[in-house]
């Protein structure tokens, strides 16, 4: 099995460079493959490989290297005035308005102008003309060849103040795709600086202050007010709330005590908290965040590929155009040979590519590392584009249209029975029990002002799977079970009063548990799961985007699946479901035309999740199986989350779009000028600095997404 390593990369310009580095690693001896991720600044090497190579294979674009770790997050690209490349581009500029000085000041050429213009090519296009020459004698035309052959045939016909110009104004187009894309970037560097650099380590009643790369599992760590949670762990002594904005994207803090789990990249907000840990930094949550989204960034939308496929066929035809604009007007119109040399040139710094090809990678990593930023994790760009097109959506109800956590409604006992002895009767059965409803019954009773866990001893306990549970207490059979199991082992105590009863709780969208013995029924329990706030709102949302139709999706019964629905606001309700038949809704939606949507926990709704157009899981914080399933992770379980995703993808969308259209048309305009002999190399690059500049701020324009999510109002009264 070959070695597989991971390094960070520092000084890419554009994407084109990210390509030919990958090109030259995997010439490397000892590399069996290399990948490049130019969003992440990343290379992936399955080999043996060192440093010293890296940074030899980089060397056309002085790339500096170092091993990728998650610990080691302090390593940023230096500010764009620190650049050594942008210091060159200064000085060059200097020369060349030297140069523009000396050549008005003497009324013409000079050679003191013609020197001051080559010094400024050579200072800031020298690496530009290495790789343009090697680049041109193995036929590849990208961004630099141009370039490269359009300030030499400049400067061969005399034009040394405008090559000397378009170098500089290349050198600054170069750094602002660059600044865009480190702007791009930050939000997932924002979510690794979220980890400290250093914690503190109790050993008995000593604090060590240890790296947090040394953090080892079962370590206890001391977490003090205002403090970020440097590992996932479990809290062992403390109670305090925590702020897991971070992860969940959630302003709420949430309350933390004993054996809860905490995460890494929280911030830990009024008490003192013990937390064992559970992750080593490298294995948090907030790592696989950040694995993912970095994965996330470099998958490319169709209309990225589409992009990357037109640019292949587009700079080739550029260089033909500009041959043509060159050569046809001197052969056979007797035009002057100089002045379409000069405007094939321009034609040819006018069809540069750059906007072209960040227009969408710019926009794809912005949105993703903003909906990051507000707990939605999307995997793909692929992801991102098909979230806009979804017009149904199917939602599992348990845990996602619900709180999934079911609580105790009614108590009715039957006429003349006593109520402690229902409580009491349903408590010493269902605290053996592990089902949600038992442990709900138990808990509500445990809260009950008047409860007295009294000693009482049950005999011959049994689960009846799917019923409820049965036992003896002071040896007669008593049982909590479901109404079917009582009408079918107890129908002469299954009276029509009771049935009516059981029936009311049930529309209402209540589970009903039956407490008896073998003599008489005592009474009622009625549990039910609540719609989460919100719900009705975030589903109206959904209408306003245009969901033609939102299905709820459960197993439940169907007088309880109708309640839920109905004030949930659901436009279908789909009960008495299991997971196959989860599936087959899913398909028949999309046989009718729809681009579902499905949103689910992650786990029991895995078949409908993986055969849904979009695939949505709610979190639950951070599990595995939400990470790894679904499309799109809502890490707060956020149902508000849901039209924000939708929002973006379309705000995403229409920005790429306008991005190729700023690029393209800018472009064109430029190119109209030619039968006029209008276009000047000035106004080719500035074309290109304007379609550049353009589309990096119109991308930007995605962190000011609306997340969906009311801050609430701390304020106390």
């Amino acid at each position: 099995m070959s070695n597989h390593e991971e390094f960070q990369v520092r000084g890419f310009t554009c994407a084109s460079c990210a390509t030919q580095f990958e090109r030259n690693v995997n010439k490397l001896p000892g590399v069996s493959e290399a990948k490049v991720n130019f969003t992440a600044s990343k290379l992936s090497v399955d080999g043996t490989v060192t440093v010293e190579e890296l940074e030899r294979a980089g060397a056309f674009e002085n790339l500096k290297i170092q091993e990728a770790s998650f610990s080691n997050n302090d390593w940023e690209s230096d500010p764009i005035w620190k650049q050594g490349k942008n210091i060159r581009v200064a000085i060059a500029s200097l020369f060349a308005l030297a140069g523009w000085i000396a050549l008005f000041q003497l009324g013409g050429e000079s050679l003191l102008s013609v020197s001051l213009f080559l010094g400024a090519i050579t200072i800031g296009g020298y690496q530009l003309f290495w790789q343009g020459l090697k680049n041109l004698v193995r036929a590849q035309f990208d961004m630099k060849t141009l370039m490269t052959i359009a300030i030499i045939g400049a400067a061969f016909i005399g034009e040394w103040g405008e090559a000397a110009v378009v170098v500089v104004l290349f050198a600054i187009s170069e750094a602002l795709e660059s600044y865009s894309m480190d702007k791009a970037r930050r939000s997932l560097r924002n979510l690794i600086d979220l980890t400290p650099k250093n914690t503190t380590v109790l050993q008995g009643t000593k604090e060590t202050s240890v790296s947090v790369s040394d953090v080892n599992v079962d370590d206890v760590l001391l977490i003090k007010p205002g403090e970020k949670i440097p590992v996932d762990g479990t809290v062992m002594e403390g109670h305090s709330s925590v702020s897991e904005a971070s992860i969940t994207g959630e302003s709420i803090p949430v309350n933390k005590k004993e054996e809860d789990r905490v995460f890494a990249g929280t911030v830990n907000e009024e008490g003192i908290l013990k937390v064992r840990v559970t992750n080593r930094v490298e294995d948090t949550t907030l790592a696989k965040i950040i694995h993912l989204v970095e994965e996330a960034q470099q998958e490319k939308a169709p209309a990225q590929q589409f992009v990357d496929r037109f640019a292949k066929f587009y700079t080739p035809a550029i260089m033909i155009l500009a041959a043509l604009v060159a050569t046809v007007p001197p052969l056979f119109m007797g035009a002057i040979w100089s002045e379409w040399i000069y405007l094939g040139l321009a034609t040819l710094v006018v069809g540069c590519p750059c906007a072209l090809v960040i227009s969408t990678p710019v926009a794809i990593v912005t949105a993703i590392g903003h909906s990051a930023k507000q707990g939605v994790l999307i995997k793909g760009g692929i992801y991102m584009e098909q979230a806009g097109k979804v017009n149904a959506i199917a939602f599992d109800k348990t845990g996602t249209l619900t709180k999934g956590v079911p609580e105790v409604t009614d108590v009715d006992p039957l006429d003349g029975e006593d109520k402690v002895r229902l409580l009491l009767t349903a408590y010493h059965l269902e605290k053996y029990a592990n089902h949600p409803l038992a442990k709900a019954i138990v808990q509500y009773i445990k809260d009950l002002p008047e409860h007295v866990d009294s000693e009482i001893e049950v005999t011959d306990f049994v689960t009846l799977t799917g019923h409820g549970v049965r036992g003896k207490i002071n040896s007669v059979e008593s049982f909590a079970a479901s109404p079917t199991f009582v009408k079918d082992h107890y129908p002469a105590m299954f009276t029509k009063s009771l049935m009516e009863k059981v029936e009311s709780l049930q529309k209402e969208g209540k589970t009903v548990v039956v407490v008896g013995d073998a003599k008489e029924i005592t009474g009622l329990i009625a549990l039910r799961d609540e719609v989460k706030p919100r719900t009705k709102q975030t589903l109206t949302e959904l209408t306003r985007l245009g969901v033609k139709k939102i299905v709820m999706l459960t197993g439940d019964n169907t007088y309880t699946a109708n309640a839920i629905g109905t004030e949930a606001g659901v436009t279908e309700v789909r009960s008495r479901l299991l997971p196959a038949d989860k599936l087959n809704v899913i398909k028949d939606m999309q046989q009718a035309g729809y681009s579902v949507g499905m949103v689910g926990d992650g786990m029991n709704d895995a078949p409908a999740l993986a055969v849904a157009d979009t695939s949505i899981a709610m979190g639950k914080v951070g599990t595995d199986a939400a990470l790894e399933t679904a499309d799109i992770s809502l890490m707060g379980d956020d149902l508000a989350k849901v039209p924000y995703t939708i929002r973006l993808s379309r705000k995403t969308m229409m920005i790429i779009k306008q991005n190729i259209v700023f690029s393209l048309v800018l472009k064109a305009l430029a190119l109209l000028l030619v039968p006029f002999g209008w276009l000047t190399l000035w106004i080719a690059i500035f074309a290109d600095i304007g379609a550049t500049l353009l589309v990096t701020l119109n991308s930007l324009r995605l962190i000011r997404t609306e997340s969906g999510t009311k801050k609430p109002n701390n304020r106390k009264g």
